[in-house]
């Protein structure tokens, strides 16, 4: 069965279904038909005894049965049966008994208890080679007892049985034929999305699409491919940006620091030594460029992991994940002050991811603080889980306000200090993750304020609010 097309198991599973059908049907239409014939014998037979039992004798009974039945039709008679197959047999109450018609029969004990009141009743016995079917009734303390040759009833079985095989046979053979085509009219939008699946995967177009006809489950198969082709589609897109805009990145630091390194290096094979201040100099610029190289390289890393790897969300408090972080950018910003503001506020979501993207928009407000300056951290409850993170800088410029958060933006202000712009990418990065938004503005205090909202918690005990529920929301700015 494993090693079956689809379409050769629907159209067996189709044929089976039929044949059973068939087959159940024929049986239970040949056994009414059974039924209805006994029935309709047995009732020729109880009215024949019927009527022979206000007869006198054996013989007067056979000839008013004979005279009362027609001549049948048909094998055997058919169900009622010829007129000289009926057996009548007169039974005193000493046992004695006279036959006419046939060969003297058998009483059985269950028949002579007729004699005693009982209601008349129906037997089978043999009477020579044929199979007759008696009906005994009770008769001036003895019985009446009046056979029929039941062969007619058979014949006609046997050729019902017959033409019910014969008959099946074809709805078995039309059903296959049936089942057939309907796995190939059933399956044919399997073909076109097997098709469109092999052509996706032979030109890599994920731009194509499957048409989708109807509302049923093939429709929502087609619409699943369709809405996986453009997740992949948009996956290779950003994909694709975060390889080149990397490149370009990439290319500035390395080429400062091929050229240091090729200076250094032409003064040693020389034989001219670089003057100290100048080597000095060098020395420190090749640090500070792979110390920009290296934090480029891990945010880098930390974006693609964003991208690829999937979140997972728990139960946790935000304030404890923004204190980690202030405690992490306090002991790197020591020029700075920053003050916090936190409340309780429960969120689902993942504690690493979060802690860097609060560390994110703490590392922006400190490289802009003057020396002395403050910045404020404060997390709130309210509609969303709010964190928001303001410094005393110079503030974000109105036209830079809608790009601060694409990735490797910089704005022109920023060109001259250091910084990869993946920083605030990561921040809507993992903002987006966890169903939130960002936004970008300006603080009291004339610099830039970042503010991150997350879903919250429906209650902390009773149940959460899904990542997802809140992914179609604008970001704000």
């Amino acid at each position: 069965m494993d090693r079956l097309s689809l379409r050769s198991r629907f159209a067996l599973l189709a044929a089976a279904a039929a044949v059973l059908v068939v087959v159940g049907v024929a049986t239970a239409s040949w056994f009414l038909v059974r039924v209805r014939l006994n029935q309709q014998f047995d009732d020729q037979l109880r009215a024949s005894a019927e009527l022979a039992a206000r007869s006198t004798s054996a013989q007067d009974a056979l000839t008013v049965l004979r005279s009362d039945s027609p001549p049948r039709r048909g094998p055997g008679g058919g169900p009622g049966g010829r007129r000289s197959d009926l057996v009548v047999q007169f039974v005193s109450g000493d046992g004695e008994s006279t036959t006419a018609g046939g060969p003297r029969f058998p009483v059985t004990a269950e028949a002579r208890r007729l004699a005693e009141g009982a209601s008349s009743r129906v037997e089978e016995t043999e009477i020579g080679r044929a199979q007759y079917r008696v009906w005994t009734v009770a008769h001036d303390g003895g019985l009446v007892q009046v056979a029929r040759d039941a062969e007619g009833i058979e014949a006609t079985l046997r050729v019902l049985g017959l033409l019910h095989g014969a008959v099946g046979l074809v709805g078995v053979l039309v059903a296959a034929l049936l089942g057939r085509s309907v796995a190939r009219t059933a399956l044919r939008p399997v073909d076109a999305l097997t098709a469109g699946a092999e052509r996706v995967a032979r030109t890599q177009d994920l731009t194509a699409r499957m048409p989708v006809a109807g509302r049923g489950e093939l429709a929502r198969l087609a619409e699943a491919f369709n809405a996986m082709l453009s997740a992949l589609a948009e996956s290779r897109s950003a994909q694709r940006r975060l390889v080149e805009d990397a490149g370009h990145e990439l290319r500035t630091p390395l080429t400062s620091l091929r050229a240091n390194v090729e200076l250094l290096l032409h003064a040693e094979n020389s034989g001219r030594a670089l003057p100290e201040a100048d080597r000095r100099r060098l020395l420190v610029d090749l640090d500070a460029q792979s110390v920009e190289l290296t934090a480029l390289v891990a945010e880098l890393v930390e974006l693609a992991k964003q991208d690829g790897e999937p979140e997972r969300f728990e139960p946790l408090e935000l304030s404890d994940v923004v204190a980690a972080a202030v405690a992490r950018a306090r002991a790197r910003a020591q020029h700075v002050v920053i003050e916090v503001d936190l409340a309780p506020v429960r969120v689902l979501g993942d504690a690493a991811a979060l802690e860097r993207a609060v560390l994110n928009l703490l590392d922006n407000a400190v490289k802009w603080s003057p020396p002395g300056g403050v910045v404020r951290v404060s997390a709130r409850a309210g509609e969303d889980a709010v964190v928001e993170v303001g410094d005393a800088g110079p503030g974000i410029a109105d036209e830079d306000l809608p790009h601060v958060f694409e990735r490797f933006y910089r704005a022109p202000a920023a060109r001259a200090l250091p910084g990869s712009g993946l920083g605030l990418a990561i921040v809507a990065r993992a903002a987006a993750a966890h169903g939130g938004a960002v936004w970008a503005g300006r603080s009291p205090e004339g610099g830039a304020l970042l503010r991150l909202a997350l879903p919250p918690l429906s209650h902390p005990n009773t149940g959460v609010l899904s990542p997802s529920s809140h992914e179609d929301r604008a970001p704000w700015g």
